[in-house]
């Protein structure tokens, strides 16, 4: 278990592993491997009961992921302004700390929910769901859901969202795609946000990006845009109006779409543990 970042162990799932939680007791020298094995379980039944809770009411949930920085927020703020008339939305916002986010998305007449995340480095869907108490999805065509900024460890929890959004910021690097994977498969359209930058950082090349997206067999669209001059906004506009569309259709249908949940993701948020615990080690032998 990762201890030092506490991204396994969530105020939403604490529950399960505190006194007789249903994970509290697990076979013996098996501890780390059998708790998360159960959490990310645990955790895949309550994202179900979300997910039927968003169908029952017509809503489609949209999962943004991204590193810290990348425009999830800049982003929700241009998608609200061009949306208002067509679509009600709502926004759960997931950090750390603060309500700074919420503060925005509250500033243009939406509401949003604020889920502190403390030192878990990602949403779960134990938190959607207690954050959902508070929200009358029957005043809501789409909610957004804007995961922690970390583009390892929201790739391994579904939320019970319909579709995960990643976004890639040109002042990142165009490799990031390569760097991280998994949460980039984990996408069911990738963003390439800040491109009014582009004139200004011209290593960036926005083909490399595309073709780093491409070498991991997947074939989501990729949109660039910059929230901030709302320059070719309207493609991600047209996106959302699909999607919404396409998730009416499925309700009359009585059925429901899942994001692309990534196989290996055990794998990947173990690897993500012990590079924490590592980093964790090293800064504190630098200070003795």
């Amino acid at each position: 278990m990762c201890d030092t970042c506490g991204c396994n162990i969530t105020s939403g799932n604490e529950h399960l592993l505190r006194g007789d939680g249903r994970l509290a007791k697990t076979a013996e020298g098996h501890e780390a491997v059998t708790v998360l094995q159960s959490l990310l379980t645990e955790n895949d039944h309550q994202a179900a009961h979300n997910r039927s809770h968003f169908d029952s009411h017509a809503v489609l949930a949209i999962n943004l992921m991204s590193s810290p920085g990348a425009g999830k927020t800049a982003l929700l703020e241009a998608s609200i302004e061009a949306l208002a008339g067509e679509y009600r939305i709502a926004v759960i916002e997931g950090d750390l700390e603060t309500e700074n986010d919420a503060r925005r998305i509250r500033a243009h007449g939406v509401e949003a929910i604020q889920i502190a995340t403390g030192s878990a480095c990602h949403l779960d869907a134990h938190m959607v769901h207690d954050a959902l108490h508070q929200l009358d999805l029957q005043q809501v065509d789409i909610l957004f859901i804007e995961n922690v900024g970390n583009l390892v460890c929201p790739a391994s929890f579904d939320l019970g969202q319909h579709l995960n959004v990643t976004l890639l910021s040109v002042p990142e690097g165009d490799d990031k795609p390569a760097k991280y994977p998994v949460i980039f498969r984990a996408a069911d359209l990738v963003l390439l946000t800040k491109t009014d930058l582009l004139p200004y950082l011209t290593n960036f090349k926005p083909e490399r990006a595309e073709r780093c997206l491409r070498e991991l067999a997947s074939e989501v669209p990729l949109l660039s845009l910059s929230a901030t001059s709302g320059e070719a906004l309207h493609e991600w506009l047209n996106w959302l109006r699909t999607e919404f569309s396409s998730q009416s259709e499925r309700i009359s249908q009585g059925i429901t779409h899942k994001p692309p949940i990534q196989p290996d993701r055990l794998h990947v948020h173990e690897a993500a543990a012990h590079s924490h615990t590592h980093e964790h080690s090293h800064h504190h032998h630098s200070h003795e």
